[in-house]
Order: structure tokens, then C-alpha cells, then sequence
């Protein structure tokens, strides 16, 4: 089953069912699911199709009148995630710190998952920056170095300010708000919660498609360094703190102090980053 489906059926089952838990619009349900458009997208077409969406002639999706359910629908299973299988592997072996090649032949008898499939994971998690194909080779998991986290870092918050420079004339305050309450630290809250959608937000709105092609060739690994890793409480409280702080300048129009707030967040990254680092690779010695 691929993700479309999935979210086809899921879908169908919530509408037959009169629960559906979001607004269904590309974005909501995209940020629902955890997958980019396309899917949703596709999964959207063939529920119109079927009769169980409509578009409306503002271009807007509405529910149809579909009869409830008598009787409890069965929940599709979610299709295996190669991407955040594969994508953990890699990061276990670029943890180990020996340049090494995953060949797709022993991959796909190991994982028994089909050739085209893997190829296909492989070449997005490639364009995310994880690993890199060598013709005749394989695909070369490049090892994790401490000075080229430190150099990333140094770049990054050059380019991630000169962005929220850029973006300044084109920031929503709704999107701003959403991002803001989205990152919840109150010690009243059972579990914080963490958004870190701003960061790309000020990259895509800054408009400069060097910025983000850098954050695109290169942002990649140390992102899924950081979903890989199990961050503690405090850590994303302190976290999603720093990121309403950059937020509420952002909103009240302070920049130079948004400025100074995203690149204390930034600097903070670096000694945490590493104490990360040293636990996974722990973890990864364990695991030879």
C-alpha cells in the first residue's frame, strides 16, 4: 500500500464515519499525515472521484453527504515508512564514523522491499543531503564529523539571519501565530510540545533560492540527526521557549531582537547538538 492509499483509505473510513479530525485542505491534512503534497493530493483526487470530496467552485474541498456507518469501519494499516526506516540506518552508520557504502542489491533482500522502491527512497534521502551515489559504487554514507557540525552551524546562522532579513515584508501574522502557539512549554502541559517550522518559514519567504538550496543540500542530515535522536523534556521545552521568543519579537515587529534571539537559538544548538551526538554514538557502538 503506498502512502496515497493509505491516506485514501483513512480518509474514507473518518468520512463514512463523520470524524474527520482536520479542515481538508492540502496543507492540514499534509501536516496530518506527515507527508509533503503529492500524496494528499493524489489521495484528494481519487476521493473526489469516488464522490466522498467535492470541490466546490471556489476551489475549496467539502465533504459530500455520505451516509454514517452503521457498524465500525476498519482502520487501514499505514504503509511501512521506508524513508524513516532508511534514513535511521544511514544515521546509525554515518554515527560509527567510517565512510561506508550501502549497496541496493543486500538493502532490498535484507529490508525485502523491491529494487525501484529503494532506488527511489535512496535518491530522495540523497537530495536531502544523507548519503550520495557513486556510479558503480553504491551510495556512500559520508561519516559524521565534529568540525563539520560546528562549520554547518556557522553557515547556518549567517544565512538564517540574512533570510528573516529578507522575509520581513512577506510574513503572515496568522502563520506567525500558528507557529507561535504550536510551541507550548508552560510546565501546566503534561507533554511540550516542539515546531520547528519557523526555521523554514523565514527561508522560504525570504525569497532567495541560495539560501535555500545551502538549507536544502546541506540542512537535511543535521535535521534528521535531530528527529533521530529521543530529545528529553526539558530540552524541548527550552527549545520551543527560544522559538516563541524569536517569534514574539517577530510579531511585535522587533528585529533587532528577533535577530539576536534566533542567533542565541542558533549558538545554543552547538554545545546540545554535541552532548546529542556523543549519546547516539554511544548508541551506535553498541549496536555493531
Amino acid at each position: 500500500m503506498t502512502i496515497a492509499h493509505y491516506i485514501e483509505n483513512d480518509l474514507e473510513v473518518q468520512i463514512r464515519s463523520g470524524t474527520v479530525p482536520v479542515k481538508v485542505t492540502i496543507g492540514a491534512l499534509a501536516e496530518h499525515y506527515g507527508v509533503s503534497f503529492t500524496p494528499v493530493r493524489t489521495a484528494i483526487d481519487r476521493l473526489v472521484a469516488r464522490e466522498l470530496l467535492v470541490k466546490e467552485s471556489n476551489g475549496r474541498l467539502a465533504l459530500t453527504a455520505v451516509p454514517k456507518s452503521g457498524k465500525r469501519l476498519a482502520e487501514p494499516v499505514p504503509p511501512r515508512n521506508w524513508e524513516t526506516i532508511l534514513s535511521e540506518e544511514i544515521l546509525r552508520v554515518s554515527l560509527k564514523g567510517q565512510e561506508t557504502y550501502l549497496r541496493e542489491e543486500a538493502v532490498a533482500e535484507r529490508l525485502q522491499i523491491g529494487r525501484t522502491t529503494l532506488r527511489q527512497v535512496l535518491s530522495r534521502l540523497a537530495g536531502r543531503g544523507l548519503l550520495e551515489h557513486v556510479p558503480r559504487c553504491g551510495w556512500k554514507v559520508h561519516p559524521f564529523r565534529e568540525d563539520d557540525m560546528r562549520a554547518y552551524l556557522v553557515v547556518r546562522e549567517t544565512l538564517e539571519l540574512q533570510a528573516l532579513s529578507l522575509a520581513q515584508p512577506h510574513l503572515v501574522r496568522a502563520d506567525l501565530e500558528r507557529m507561535c502557539e504550536s510551541n507550548t512549554t508552560s510546565a501546566a502541559d503534561s507533554v511540550p510540545r516542539l515546531d520547528n517550522q519557523l526555521h523554514r518559514y523565514f527561508i522560504e519567504r525570504s525569497g532567495n533560492r541560495y539560501i535555500r538550496d545551502f538549507f536544502d543540500s546541506y540542512g537535511g542530515y543535521y535535521a534528521a540527526l535531530f528527529d533521530y535522536a529521543a530529545l528529553g523534556e526539558s530540552v524541548i521545552r527550552e527549545m520551543a521557549s527560544q522559538h516563541r521568543e524569536i517569534l514574539s519579537h517577530v510579531l511585535c515587529r522587533r528585529w533587532a531582537k528577533a535577530r539576536a534571539a534566533l542567533s542565541n537559538h542558533i549558538r545554543a544548538q552547538q554545545p546540545a547538538s554535541m552532548r546529542l551526538v556523543a549519546k547516539l554514538m554511544d548508541t551506535a557502538d553498541t549496536k555493531r
